[in-house]
């Protein structure tokens, strides 16, 4: 599955190809090569703004990740036009003292996967930014304990302390008196029955940086102990932030969920009974530290109407897989614990049923290189985490997400773990309570089919013991962007051949002792999946909603990126149903009335990337959010930005069309110079959607000209359109923004 890094759009300057008459691009044999250079490892940096730059080769969308917590956009210079060039970013250093981590990812040209620069580290030295560290020293972890239970704390601190406080189960925090270089709260844990509890602590120094305390377990009477009773999970549903914030924060989200997760009649389909729920944080809120109330609101809505309800978390940083390094291993400690502290804090039924890990480790950079070290740090992370469950006491079933071919690949074989030597899945199945298998194919038999993909793991299951421990997951998402192929999600076939398909999983293996269910990714793709694309599509309804959201909270802000992007944000709106996206409108003048014309685009989150555009230019925007049904509410006081300048010229699509014919799709488009109308030979990067989804790379004639074809489609009826995302020339930039036709889609029979 693919989390959430989400994609960012345009390449941020433009590049240039040898021209050519409609001549496919040759794929690069060197893999793309990314450096930092403006630091050497080590390296001390005392200013409030430190330049990262570097170079990039063969690459696109170059982004610096700084500390496994925030991805930044880089700028891209490339004069050469050669998709080679250097990169650069402004970082504020102010906010670190102490080690800061680096690195540089963007997508590789000819793979169109990430690619990575190797690691640096150097040394903030800002004293007034140093967070404080605290740790509980007593009572020790998986201690029992009674009557008065003095809880001991000790802070690590740059700045002095100003106060010290304890939270026991989630509770308010208390304050701790200080002892010599402790600070000690008095517990009175009489009367408390058999249970375990949580034990926090948080340290505030004199600038107001809080440095808080992993949690320590401990025990009154026999403890809770809960047992892990195996589920059926049949079916389950992702649900991530965009989605699970919506259910938490605007209570009319939930109608619909429950109207379309227990819908068996529009597709056929079976119901969902299972959720794994989004609940990291997201827009600068921590739904189960900062809206705890309102997720018991939910969980306990679920469970009143059948469902179950896990916690879908990663790896505690940004981008998530790198909760997988040792070194990040507090990161993900610290998310696993928020979720095991949540349940303790709650009531039973407003309690999670499990916890979704969905890590990735084989996103990271040395996954294949460094074999088998990371994936020993995978899976020592995945021991780590349930022994935090099993010190909890809490029986909630905790399972990982894995991809299919961690009992097939080379880099998932002989891993060599604890004495045994194992395939990487069934190590996890060894140690997790379940697994949910990304089983990502758009076809139930053959080789590479659904069925045969989680044979392995289902057996294997059988073997250990372990009864409903196997859920197969497949992918609904329109994956055409990256550098999977279309085969493997149900996004091109529609929702009526996926059900058909899932019937033959069912068949093949629904009665196999291990078979848990089938797992579908992801709520917000499965809302818009149509039976299949064309003119007889069928999509699911929403129930009847005859009202408009609200206006999106406060005022947008929009802040120039480049000469040729502008980044808005926004508030939140609500809506009596569930708010499927927000309309950012563009203008020339502050009092311009929004309308189709006006659309720059849309988005399902809170921020918006308005990319294409002029330079040294003032553009306003407006922003309205839009019901599932359909209703817009209303739109946002306006904001305004003015970009940057360049000597690059714009250019635009001028044209474009897409037919289909002798089962292909065909697109013809033309790319001319803004200003003159004179075609460019540029080079042209773009996919086609809906029922078809490859990728094609390519290079326009001299006119301007360039045509490609999408795979083959035999269908009666169906509809395919065609998007560029990519379009470079020398001395140019994509204008995208100023195209003059939209592109099309081509729908059979008309």
């Amino acid at each position: 599955m693919h989390r959430s890094v989400q994609r960012l759009g345009l390449c941020l300057m433009t590049m240039v190809l040898p021209a050519g008459a409609l001549l496919p691009m040759p794929k690069a044999e060197a893999a793309a090569v990314l450096t930092i250079d403006s630091l050497q490892e080590g390296a001390v940096v005392t200013s409030d703004i430190k330049r990262i730059e570097g170079t990039y080769a063969g690459a696109y969308n170059v982004q610096l990740v700084v500390n496994g917590e925030r991805i930044f956009d880089t700028h891209m210079v490339d004069p050469d036009g050669d998709e080679s060039g250097t990169w650069y970013y402004d970082l504020d250093t102010s906010a670190y003292h102490g080690e800061v981590e680096l690195a540089v990812r963007a997508a590789d040209v000819a793979t169109r996967y990430n690619a990575w620069s190797d690691f640096l580290r150097f040394r903030a030295v800002h004293p007034q930014a140093s967070a404080p560290e605290i740790e509980v020293v007593a009572p020790a972890d998986g201690a029992a304990v009674s009557g008065t239970v003095q809880i001991r704390t000790e802070p690590d601190a740059v700045k002095p302390v100003q106060r010290v406080q304890v939270r026991i189960d989630g509770g308010q925090w208390l304050e701790a008196a200080k002892s010599g270089k402790q600070y000690v709260y008095a517990w009175n844990a009489s009367g408390q029955g058999d249970r375990t509890h949580s034990i926090e602590a948080r340290v505030i120094d004199r600038n107001g940086n809080i440095g808080r305390s992993l949690t320590t377990y401990v025990d009154t009477g026999a403890g809770s102990h809960e047992t892990t009773v195996p589920a059926d999970q049949d079916r389950s549903m992702w649900i991530w932030e965009n989605a699970s914030y919506n259910l938490i924060l605007n209570p009319g989200s939930r109608t619909v969920l429950d109207a379309m997760a227990s819908d068996t009649t529009t597709f056929g389909q079976d119901a969902v009974t299972t959720l794994y729920l989004g609940v990291g944080v997201y827009d600068g809120i921590d739904m189960l530290e900062d809206e705890r109330d309102r997720v018991r609101s939910f969980v306990s809505w679920a469970h009143d109407r059948g469902y179950r309800v896990q916690a879908l978390i990663a790896g505690g940083t940004n981008p998530p897989y790198f909760g997988t390094y040792a070194r990040y291993r507090e990161q993900a400690v610290r998310e696993f614990e928020k979720v095991l502290n949540y349940n303790l804090a709650s009531a039973d039924g407003e309690r999670f049923d499990g916890i979704n890990l969905d890590t990735e480790p084989y996103s990271l950079p040395d996954f294949h290189t460094s074999y088998p070290d990371v994936q020993i740090q995978y899976l020592d992370m995945l021991e780590a985490l349930m022994q935090r469950k099993q010190a909890s006491g809490l029986g909630l079933a905790v399972g990982a997400a894995i991809p299919r071919w961690y009992d097939s690949s080379a880099s998932a074989a002989s891993i060599d773990w604890h004495g045994a030597v194992k395939w990487m899945s069934q190590h996890i199945q060894d140690t997790a309570d379940y697994i949910s298998i990304m089983d990502y194919r758009d076809q139930a038999e053959g080789s590479v089919g659904i069925i045969q993909q989680a044979q392995g793991e289902l057996d294997y299951a059988l073997s250990i013991g372990k009864p409903k421990s196997v859920v197969v997951g497949v992918e609904t998402k329109d994956i055409a962007d990256g550098g999977d192929p279309e085969t493997i999600s149900f996004n091109e076939e529609g929702r009526a051949y996926m059900e058909a398909e899932l019937d033959e999983v069912y068949a093949a293996i629904g009665s196999h002792p291990a078979f848990g269910g089938i797992a579908l990714h992801h709520y917000d793709s499965l809302l818009l999946l149509p039976s299949a694309w064309g003119p007889g599509a069928v999509y699911w309804q929403p129930p009847a909603d005859t009202q408009a959201p609200t206006a999106i909270g406060g005022t947008p802000t929009a802040t120039a990126f480049d000469y040729q992007r502008i980044d808005l944000a926004y508030g939140r709106a609500y809506d009596d149903g569930e708010l499927k996206e927000y309309r950012i409108y563009r203008g020339d003048s502050p009092d311009f009335l929004p309308s189709p014309e006006r659309l720059a685009g849309t988005s399902r989150g809170l921020g918006f990337k308005d990319t294409g555009l002029l330079p040294d230019t003032v553009y306003y925007y407006k922003v309205a959010a839009v019901d599932l049904a359909g209703h817009e509410g209303p739109a946002s006081a306006v904001v305004s930005a003015r970009t940057a300048v360049t000597e690059l010229k714009p250019m635009i699509v001028s044209d474009i069309d897409v037919v289909y014919a002798a089962s292909k799709a065909t697109v013809t488009l033309r790319v001319s110079d803004l200003a003159t109308g004179a075609g460019i030979p540029a080079s042209v990067h773009g996919r086609f959607t809906a029922m078809a989804g490859r990728f094609v790379d390519g290079t326009a004639g001299a006119s301007g000209t360039y045509v490609a074809s999408s795979e083959t489609i035999s269908a009666a009826s169906g509809e395919i359109g065609f998007a560029p995302t990519r379009i470079l020339a020398a001395g140019y930039y994509w204008a995208s923004a100023y195209d003059t036709k939209e592109a099309p889609a081509t729908v059979w029979p008309s």
